[in-house]
């Protein structure tokens, strides 16, 4: 086999943006598409010249198809992951890996035990502009990171989204929907998170759909909309993040930006695969832009599941693994949980991830 078949079951808004990157790979060929509501995957095959359209139970079955890539909303991530397993498949979802944090721990225990790989957006991470900014910090340029802040604030998405109720039911809000892409990147850059301490809440308990047919249509919230913690990290770094779907003023803050002993370092839109990465030595009073480590497409949603099947031909890890999405699910639940109960909570899988902080060979600071 020179590449493996890829078959789609949610084909929905997030779809075009796979199929647009997938199309051209050898390495990860989507072949099939599924939807529960039939004329969508038909709809998308023909804009995509895309032979086979399946029901989902029969694309659960087929022999043809070696990863499924679970492209449907988060109250059905889980369900997809483990029927896929369950059929001796691998299974690429779009993030959250699931839902609950018993959910994620089924699916992965069910992937070990058949030795099947399972990975999860986002991948933005692999784009130009995060992984400059990685070879940037492993290079030493800002010195030891010490700290680090990231701001994700914005109006809901009402604004854009016809259908936006998902996003305001349990398991939605600005943490889990816009949260893992934050999140992944600081992981991806700083090492693994050792606790969390937070305050959440939901600020507008009523929202207005505002296009498309339902325009008009209101929505009551039942998920925290604003969120605003410290993130401790294995090496000592301390982090701010804060997630927003109540500020429709917009804001002027930085996406992220990471502090070190000799300098900061200025990420790019962590949802984008590109961007300017740009530096501001310590003594220097202008930023500088780091040449990007190499260059890509604008939209590279798709790069992840690539990526994992050419480790499952080559043996090897792939980097938009179960176990890092399940690291960023713990931050998120233990982002709520620290609201509710009042007290740090320390993250039990950072032990499930190697500490690739680029300073890693400083030591670590002391939390007291």
């Amino acid at each position: 086999m020179t590449g493996m078949r890829i078959g789609i079951i949610g084909c929905g808004n997030i779809s075009p943006a796979y199929l647009n990157y997938l199309q051209d790979s050898s390495i990860a060929k989507v072949t099939a598409l599924a939807d529960l509501v039939p004329e969508k995957a038909a709809e998308r095959a023909r804009e995509y010249g895309i032979e086979k359209v399946y029901t989902v139970e029969e694309m659960l079955q087929s022999p043809a198809i070696d990863i499924i890539l679970n492209l449907t909303i988060p109250a059905s991530h889980a369900a997809i992951n483990i029927a896929a397993l369950e059929h001796g498949k691998h299974v690429y979802a779009e993030k959250p890996l699931s839902i609950s944090l018993k959910d994620a721990k089924r699916t992965l225990a069910l992937a070990e035990a058949k030795q099947l790989r399972v990975g999860c957006a986002p991948d933005t991470f692999l784009g130009a502009g995060i992984e400059t900014s990685r070879k940037t910090i492993m290079e030493g340029q800002i010195g030891r990171p010490v700290a680090a802040t990231a701001f994700m604030m914005g109006d809901g998405p009402e604004g854009w989204h016809p259908n936006p109720d998902f996003f305001y039911e349990k398991g939605g809000g600005p943490m889990f929907d816009m949260g893992p892409y934050y999140l992944t990147a600081l992981v991806n850059l700083l090492g693994p998170i050792t606790r969390i301490s937070s305050s959440a809440a939901s600020l507008i308990p009523e929202r207005v759909v505002k296009s498309g047919p339902r325009a008009g249509t209101r929505i009551p919230v039942h998920t925290p909309t604003h969120y605003s913690g410290t993130i401790d990290f294995a090496d000592g770094v301390i982090g701010t993040l804060v997630t927003s779907f109540d500020i429709p003023g917009g804001s002027t803050l930085p996406r992220i930006e990471i502090y070190g002993t000799e300098g900061s370092l200025l990420v790019p839109d962590p949802n984008c695969f590109d961007g300017d990465v740009k530096l501001r030595r310590y003594g220097s009073e202008e930023w500088s832009i780091v040449p990007p480590a190499f260059t890509g497409v604008v939209n590279e949603r798709g790069k992840g599941i690539e990526d994992m099947a050419s480790a499952i031909l080559e043996n090897r890890e792939h980097r938009a693994s179960g176990k890092l999405a399940y690291h960023v699910l713990e931050a998120m639940h233990a982002f709520l949980a620290s609201s509710n109960e009042g007290r740090h909570i320390h993250l039990e899988s950072a032990a499930m991830l190697p500490l690739e902080a680029a300073y890693r060979s400083f030591g670590k600071a002391v939390l007291v």
